[in-house]
């Protein structure tokens, strides 16, 4: 799913301030939400709205976060939920991430890195079907179709990742302009564009692999030294 599109993001959050907060926020993201204040009642609407992302508080009243995202992760295993919690402890996220949270936000929380990672999330979701084949993008001898993360070459089918199918749609729909390593970062990962790390290199040699003829002389994912990448078809 492109984040720029339209997306059904639930908040289970019983703190009204935060959650007016986020409301707030993720309408002007032009997103449909959702807000409950108690998981019970979160619960019973999540199979009828089928929303694409929850924002799952962990201290909540009634049944707590931890055990409502163990009964999201049985009766809705693809859902992905993002934990946000005051408690900030390494065992605390521990805890969330093993009873299979997706992301973990503590708070106190800077708005833009969760809404940052609200639209990691929701790319790393299956594309939606396109209306007019844009789901699908030649290139060179190369076919990717986008929604099922699939490269064809030949009679050859390739898997993509999730993180390498959502690096190479966003190279594809900015192509032949530059990317940097830090707008991947942000808008791919979630991550803080300040954040060192050779995630984003690593992605992309790996990518490289199963596009590229010649990986160390790429002809469609090039390096613009000093600024990052450019996708040319």
């Amino acid at each position: 799913m492109n984040p720029e599109r339209r997306a059904r993001i639930m908040i289970v959050e019983d703190d009204e301030t935060i959650a007016l907060g986020l409301e707030a926020a993720l309408r002007l993201e032009g997103h449909d939400v959702r807000h409950h204040e108690r998981a019970e009642m979160a619960l019973d609407d999540v199979a009828n709205w089928k929303p694409h992302v929850v924002i799952l508080d962990r201290m909540l009243p009634g049944i707590d976060g931890l055990s409502a995202l163990r009964y999201i992760r049985q009766q809705h295993g693809d859902l992905k939920v993002i934990m946000l919690t005051a408690k900030g402890a390494e065992q605390d996220r521990i805890d969330g991430l093993d009873a299979g949270a997706d992301d973990y936000v503590a708070k106190p929380f800077s708005m833009q890195e969760l809404l940052a990672r609200v639209r990691a999330r929701l790319r790393a979701l299956p594309p939606a079907p396109a209306q007019d084949g844009d789901d699908i993008f030649s290139f060179g001898d190369m076919r990717v179709d986008l929604r099922r993360r699939v490269l064809h070459k030949d009679d050859d089918e390739i898997r993509l990742t999730t993180h390498e199918a959502g690096v190479l749609q966003y190279l594809i729909e900015h192509r032949g302009g530059d990317v940097t390593r830090e707008e991947l970062l942000e808008k791919v990962w979630g991550y803080s564009p300040s954040m060192q790390t050779r995630t984003v290199d690593n992605q992309i040699l790996k990518l490289r692999k199963k596009i590229e003829e010649r990986p160390a002389d790429p002809r469609h994912i090039l390096t613009i030294h000093g600024v990052g990448y450019r996708f040319e078809p």
